[in-house]
């Protein structure tokens, strides 16, 4: 169903809003972990423009208390999962978003450096929609068939790679 251009490192047919928070991969890393996340902006709200705009660094502070704590905060993912499972790419998949910070997987420091980050449009106390789980198991499995070095025991929540710090995908997040 997705289709990964591993030239471009965009999803074939997906809507792009290129977020200038990432950067280059250290020289020669693999990228051999994806990290699933919940998001939702204002905290507890799904819909809307916000997630786009803190992605992109215009996020208006003056349009939620919220987001006066987060507006400096320079963030991104490669993918956002929207509740009706519209997926929306920020980040090409060989570039290096801006997810997981402080974060450790197996010894190693620094997930961005390694990891695919998509995040899902939810909470840690609501159930995720069918058709999240659906977009983001086609996403996985482009994924998978454009990167030999992913495989599916490596995915993990961002909970597992900055346990103490994060709860995402959360609870309710069906694995």
């Amino acid at each position: 169903q997705y289709e990964v251009h591993v030239a471009t490192g965009l999803l074939a047919g997906v809507r792009l809003v290129a977020s200038p928070h990432q950067d280059e991969r250290p020289a020669g890393m693999a990228v051999d972990l994806i990290v699933l996340h919940g998001i939702s902006l204002p905290p507890g709200e799904f819909g809307g423009p916000w997630i786009d705009r803190l992605f992109t660094g215009s996020l208006p502070v003056d349009a939620h208390p919220y987001f006066a704590q987060i507006a400096g905060g320079r963030v991104s993912a490669h993918v956002l999962i929207r509740r009706d499972g519209t997926p929306v790419q920020y980040v090409p998949f060989g570039a290096r978003a801006w997810h997981a910070g402080v974060s450790q997987f197996e010894g190693r420091s620094a997930c961005n450096d390694f990891s695919i980050g998509i995040e899902l449009e939810g909470t840690d106390d609501v159930p995720y929609e069918p058709a999240q789980y659906e977009t983001a198991a086609g996403v996985i499995r482009a994924l998978l068939g454009a990167y030999t070095t992913l495989c599916a025991s490596r995915i993990v929540g961002h909970s597992d790679i900055a346990p103490g710090r994060k709860t995402d995908p959360g609870p309710f997040f069906d694995w």
